[in-house]
């Protein structure tokens, strides 16, 4: 079956669709695992353009979609399992009403605070190594995986200790060798020029936020700016994301600037006159004009409520 990348109308953005996953992409819950079950009024086409702080896994058992990692792009229709680093931007366009597997997510933190999870992570090199990252699964390896993904989702997390999360990250371990063991990866395909221009411009955008800091703001935050970067025309690269998205360049800035600032007011004690100039505003009324046109709050009044909230 041909598939082509821009054959698809529009797709959502992930950060739109918070309602359809069981836990917090961000606040003050601290989380280090989840797993979700895969199912077919929940997965829908998205695009995720956001710097995330996890590891994920993504187990498919049923249903025929295309699924890019950066710019590698994978028609599935048979059962595979891919492992996606972090940082890695994402796009998955649903092909018809199937879903069945699991989706599990773990957080840097504990792969770095993990000893043994660690190894097999650099021993397999799953999640590292671009060739090894997907994986076509046999019967065999399904009836063998399937019953570790259903202990892991049958342990609640959210309630669950310390010994829970040891048992998570056995089960993780097994999971990884045992999919290790199929060594069948499926060569990906080319993605179109328009797509490619799409992923160009969120990996620019990463690429901007990841290092600012209040002596370092972020340089470009225009359509403008961009688009010299991608050596394109900025009304060209709009009507792409327009496109691709539904949203053109500068609101996918307002929404990446606005997410960065709530990061540095939750988890920095920076004052909000050196965020706003890290997001790049070169005094503090016209930041918190901004934020709270945006985000309908104060900045001041974001970071407390966040405080409180975390600490109930």
């Amino acid at each position: 079956m041909a598939f082509k990348t821009d054959d698809s109308k529009s797709i959502a953005l992930l950060h739109d669709m918070k309602d359809l996953l069981g836990f917090e992409w961000d606040g003050p819950k601290e989380w280090s695992f989840q797993v979700l079950r895969r199912q077919p009024d929940t997965c829908k086409s998205y695009i995720s353009p956001n710097r995330r702080e996890f590891y994920k896994i993504l187990y498919m058992t049923k249903g025929v979609s295309v699924l890019t990692i950066g710019l590698n792009s994978y028609f599935i229709d048979r059962p595979t399992i891919f492992f996606i680093a972090p940082n890695e931007i994402l796009t998955f366009k649903k092909l018809d009403s199937e879903s069945e597997g699991f989706i599990c997510f773990f957080k840097r933190r504990l792969a770095d605070h993990n000893q043994s999870l660690k190894i097999i992570l650099d021993k397999y090199s799953l999640f590292s190594d671009p060739v090894k990252s997907a994986i076509s699964l046999s019967d065999e390896v399904i009836a063998e995986l399937d019953p570790i993904f259903e202990k892991m989702l049958s342990i609640n997390v959210q309630h669950g200790g310390a010994a829970e999360e040891d048992l998570l990250q056995i089960y993780l371990q097994l999971v990884m060798v045992t999919a290790a063991k199929n060594n069948l990866h499926p060569q990906p395909d080319t993605v179109s020029d328009e797509f490619r221009h799409v992923n160009e411009f969120f990996q620019l955008l990463e690429n901007e936020v990841s290092g600012i800091n209040y002596t370092s703001p972020i340089q470009a935050k225009t359509a403008q700016e961009f688009a010299d970067k991608l050596l394109i025309h900025p009304n060209h690269l709009n009507a792409l994301l327009k496109k691709h998205t539904g949203k053109n360049v500068s609101t996918h800035i307002k929404t990446k600037l606005l997410e960065e600032s709530k990061i540095l007011l939750a988890q920095t004690d920076w004052s909000v006159q050196q965020i706003g100039y890290a997001v790049g505003f070169a005094d503090q009324p016209n930041f918190s004009l901004f934020f709270k046109k945006n985000a309908g709050t104060t900045p001041a009044a974001f970071r407390k409520n966040y405080v409180r909230i975390g600490t109930v």
